[in-house]
């Protein structure tokens, strides 16, 4: 029961933003009572930080899996800009924003996740292209991963990038596409190329 709450908590909450869902709204979707719900999750700032703790969780195995597939530094980073491209595609530009005003458990892991997680795999990737020779050498991985972490909060605040003024998802990969060709020497730009060509975030609106 708490998994199906989960996800369809998740759903509502990309999609619509998280201060906007209630409770009440999270038990009619599920066709369930008020009572039933408060069983599962004594209130919402508990059910938002099940749904953040869940989708890490996904984020982190995805991680996992494209690393182990990935041939070399460039298919990787590839494989994680279609994750990317895809979460994108079903998130409200609010809901983070929501998360961070609040819900500070919720927003705790997902900074945990941050710090952790994406620096720690952006460092990793970093190090594997330089030693491929996909990455220019004289890049250090913690400074660039630290860059790219803070990139992505930067992104979702809204006085930087309004949502009157600016296409969110097009915002995130835009940048995104500008970090990694700052990673690339020629020999990894022509291996990006012809992943970009095949797939390309840019053009997927």
């Amino acid at each position: 029961m708490k998994a199906k709450v989960i996800s369809v908590a998740e759903d509502l909450f990309m999609r619509l933003g998280v201060r906007s869902i209630t409770m009440d709204e999270v038990a009619r979707t599920l066709s369930m009572s008020k009572k039933t719900l408060y069983q599962c999750f004594e209130n919402k700032d508990q059910l938002v930080s099940a749904t953040m703790i869940a989708h890490i969780g996904r984020e982190e195995d995805a991680f996992k899996r494209i690393h182990e597939a990935s041939g070399n530094a460039i298919e990787e980073i590839h494989g994680l800009a279609e994750i990317m491209r895809k979460n994108l595609g079903q998130l409200n530009p609010s809901a983070l924003f929501d998360i961070q005003r609040f819900h500070s458990h919720a927003w705790e892991t997902f900074l945990d996740f941050k710090d952790k997680c994406i620096q720690g795999h952006t460092a990793d990737n970093i190090v594997r292209g330089v030693n491929e020779g996909y990455y220019r050498p004289e890049i250090d991985a913690n400074i660039m991963a630290r860059l790219r972490v803070e990139q992505v909060s930067l992104m979702f605040k809204p006085s930087v990038f309004s949502s009157a003024d600016f296409d969110f998802k097009q915002v995130q990969l835009q940048v995104l596409d500008h970090f990694i060709h700052g990673l690339l020497t020629d020999k990894g730009r022509e291996l990006y190329e012809q992943f970009h060509q095949e797939s390309s975030p840019l053009s997927q609106k």
